[in-house]
């Protein structure tokens, strides 16, 4: 039998942390992001397998591996802005097919339509 709350006694408080911050706590721990690299690249690398496949299969798959290894290495991210600015026209093209929010702002700016799905 438990005893019933006192005046004095307190509920213990928890502070719940939204599923975005639990994410971002999660990209900095150095063996998440170790298992997101390997994970990317061992997509990539199975990419060509998937393409073997009817329909786009590869191309998703190499998408979804290239973006875990760019969100988990610093090196990846440099060597793709570099190549980003060296090709500007492939930069909107990339950047309007991974929905980024600076393609929306850009386009946006210079008076485009936006079509939002």
């Amino acid at each position: 039998m438990s005893r019933p709350l006192c005046s004095g006694d307190t509920l213990p408080t928890f502070q719940f942390m939204s599923l975005r911050t639990t994410a971002r706590s999660l990209d900095t721990h150095p063996v998440v992001r170790v298992a997101m690299l390997v994970a990317g690249v061992t997509l990539m690398v199975v990419a060509p397998l998937a393409g073997l496949l009817p329909g786009p299969g590869g191309i998703i798959v190499f998408a979804i591996g290239l973006g875990l290894v760019l969100r988990s290495s610093l090196k990846a991210r440099r060597f793709y802005a570099r190549a980003m600015r060296r090709r500007p026209r492939l930069r909107g093209v990339v950047n309007w097919g991974m929905r980024r929010r600076s393609h929306l702002r850009r386009t946006a700016q210079k008076g485009r339509k936006i079509i939002r799905e």
